[in-house]
């Protein structure tokens, strides 16, 4: 490497020292509401900072709603929920053409995915008409209403929540669906110290007050800055391996996958990985990429996006399992 790249790599280093200050104070202010989780806060910021959407999966309780409303608040931005049920409409979601009989014309009543944040809660009990609806303002920032397209407010981010998908009354969200969304973040139950905390806060009813810390032109610049992120062509070898560690296991040693995975990570998938580690090293606040921000964020990317046959349904093998046994066998730069 030339001289002159060392400079500008350490001058970026400077440069995100500097302006990734933000990152704790969002996760300070996040703390008074939120007890644990640090993992799912953290992987809230990824999303936000790699402008992508992200899914977070567990069970009814679990701060879920909870976090993503506290988020919105501590950067000041339009925040909007919805509340997905089996009898949602798509003009619920994005809006409709309503008849002005003063002006005998029809006027556009724009639904609430007009916000930066949507929170679509629990996400799996609407059909699939709602589902494609949510489709072109996930990957296009835009929303069509009769023949006028309407782009969305910048930063624009889907937080959705969803049960298991083993519980009752639940669609399976379509492949593209989930393709489209950047992380998909399994939430766990809370250590028993923690759930005494959560317990006597509630049982006290402590309001707690959420502070904007952080202006969305700031998020903006910060999203620049997660791009201008260095990563070694070593790195980019690294993201591109895992992903086809995917697709073609026996060309990486992994033959006995072969018959347990049915379809491997789409090239969203390596685009994501690469997003996903460039703002994982940026929460670190580092100007480069190293092996380790790839693998923290690996399973986070990639669970949704590896498609497990009925052989390894039946065997009780995961996803996860799956992008274990990759990580273990892919060479590391």
């Amino acid at each position: 490497m030339e001289p002159t790249a060392h400079t500008d790599i350490r001058a970026l280093n400077e440069k995100i020292q500097a302006e990734s200050a933000f990152i704790e104070l969002i996760q300070v202010e996040l703390g008074k509401a939120i007890i644990g989780q640090k993992y799912m806060v953290e992987r809230l910021l990824l999303a936000l900072l790699g402008q992508g959407h992200i899914l977070l999966e567990g069970v009814p309780g679990l701060a879920k709603t909870l976090a993503i409303t506290s988020l919105s608040k501590a950067i000041d931005v339009k925040f909007s929920r919805i509340q997905f049920t089996p009898d949602l409409l798509p003009a619920d979601l994005i809006g409709t053409m309503i008849y002005n009989q003063a002006k005998n014309d029809f006027t556009v009543r724009r639904g609430p995915i007009f916000a930066n944040f949507v929170l679509a809660d629990e996400i799996n009990r609407a059909p699939a008409k709602v589902q494609s609806a949510l489709l072109e303002a996930m990957q296009e920032r835009q929303v069509t209403i009769g023949q006028q397209t309407y782009p969305l407010e910048s930063p624009f981010l889907v937080l959705a929540t969803q049960n298991p998908i083993e519980q009752e009354g639940t669609y399976p969200l379509p492949e593209a669906q989930v393709d489209r969304f950047m992380l998909k973040v399994v939430v766990t139950y809370p250590s028993k110290e923690e759930e005494r905390m959560i317990m006597r806060q509630n049982v006290n009813q402590e309001r707690v007050n959420i502070q904007p810390v952080v202006s969305p032109e700031e998020i903006l610049r910060a999203r620049e800055l997660v791009r201008m992120v260095y990563m070694d062509e070593k790195i980019e070898a690294y993201i591109l391996d895992i992903v086809f560690a995917t697709r073609n296991p026996d060309k990486y040693g992994l033959g006995k996958l072969k018959p347990l995975i049915s379809y491997g990570g789409s090239p969203r998938a390596s685009i994501n990985l690469a997003l996903a580690a460039k703002a994982y090293a940026f929460i670190k606040r580092r100007g480069y990429v190293i092996p380790e921000d790839v693998k923290a964020v690996c399973y986070d990317v990639m669970r949704h996006r590896v498609g497990i046959t009925y052989e390894a349904e039946a065997e009780n093998i995961t996803s996860e399992m799956i992008i274990s046994e990759i990580l273990n066998k892919v060479e590391v730069p």
